[in-house]
C-alpha cells in the first residue's frame, strides 16, 4: 500500500468507467461541459486545413438513408463577408464581421440526385423523394443533424463556434445560392474563442425532467 501511495496513479481511465461513458473526462469536457457558445474571438486564422479534418471527422453523422444534405460554404472574401452582413439581424452583423471565419450551413434539396452514389444498395432510392414537400422535410432534417455534428467538430479541434439563426435566410439565399437548391439553415461564426468571448453557463433541465420510460 505504501508503494503505491509513493508513486503517480493515472486515475482517469477509473473516472471514466465510474461514469458510464468510455469517453475520457477531458474529451467530455471539451466537446460538452467547457463548451460554451462563442461570442467573441481571437484574431488568429481558421485553416482550410483545420476545417477539412473537421469535416473528415464529422462527414459520419447520421442522415436518413445516407443521404447527407448539409452543404457548407465558407465566407472567407471581405466583399462575400459584406454581402452576407447585410442579411444579418441586429448585434449579429457584428459578430458576423469581426469573426475569424464564418460558415452558411445549408440543406441541399436536391440531396437525392446523390443517392445512386451514397446509397447503393438500393438503386430505386432516389424515386422515393419525387414529392418535392416530402424531400424538403427530410433534406432539412437531415441536414441539421448534420450541422449538430459540424459544431462538435469545431469543438474537437479546439475551435469556438457561435451558430446562429438571426438572418434573412432567403436573402441569404439569394445572394449565395442563386440557381440551386440550397437552403440556409444555419450561419456559425468559427475561431479561437476569447477571454470574454463566452457567457455563464445557464441552467439546463436535469435527467428526470426530461427523460421518462414506459
Amino acid at each position: 500500500m505504501t508503494d503505491l501511495l509513493n508513486h503517480d496513479i493515472d486515475l482517469s481511465e477509473f473516472e471514466t468507467e465510474l461514469s458510464g461513458l468510455t469517453l475520457a473526462p477531458e474529451a467530455q469536457d471539451l466537446l460538452f461541459r467547457e463548451a460554451h457558445t462563442a461570442y467573441a474571438f481571437t484574431d488568429e486564422p481558421v485553416s482550410d486545413a483545420q476545417i477539412a479534418a473537421v469535416y473528415d471527422l464529422v462527414k459520419w453523422a447520421p442522415t436518413a438513408m445516407n443521404s447527407q444534405p448539409l452543404r457548407v460554404l465558407l465566407v472567407r472574401s471581405p466583399d462575400a463577408r459584406s454581402r452576407l452582413v447585410r442579411h444579418m439581424g441586429g448585434s449579429n452583423q457584428g459578430r458576423v464581421a469581426a469573426a475569424p471565419l464564418v460558415a452558411i450551413l445549408a440543406a441541399d434539396l436536391d440531396f437525392h440526385d446523390e443517392l445512386p452514389k451514397v446509397f447503393p444498395v438500393f438503386p430505386g432510392a432516389r424515386d422515393l423523394f419525387a414529392d418535392d414537400v416530402a424531400r424538403d422535410r427530410s433534406a432539412r432534417f437531415s441536414a441539421s443533424l448534420q450541422a449538430a455534428y459540424f459544431l462538435l467538430g469545431l469543438r474537437a479541434a479546439g475551435l469556438g463556434a457561435g451558430p446562429m439563426t438571426g438572418f434573412d435566410a432567403e436573402g441569404i439565399d439569394r445572394e449565395f445560392f442563386a440557381g440551386s437548391a440550397h437552403r440556409t439553415l444555419m450561419v456559425v461564426t468559427i475561431g479561437r474563442t476569447a477571454d470574454d468571448g463566452q457567457r455563464p453557463r445557464l441552467p439546463r433541465l436535469d435527467f428526470d425532467e426530461v427523460v421518462e420510460a414506459v
